[in-house]
């Protein structure tokens, strides 16, 4: 059997700064208190699935806030 061998190293680039939450949105100001108590407890994935919310929330403009 032949072995599969990647010839080129894989970029990923840097990682993307953390959002900020919009001031008057109450659902984002959570998720950043979720995200900062996440960082606290050393939950990397839970900051990571915040901050990709935090982005999201107001992405889609048809989306009820």
């Amino acid at each position: 059997m032949t072995r599969l061998r990647r010839r080129d190293p894989a970029l990923l680039g840097f990682p993307l700064p953390q959002p900020e939450p919009p001031a008057d949105c109450e659902k984002c100001q959570e998720l950043a208190r979720q995200r900062a108590a996440a960082k606290e407890a050393g939950d990397l994935s839970a900051v990571i699935d915040c901050n990709i919310l935090i982005r999201s929330h107001h992405a889609i403009p048809w989306r009820e806030a």
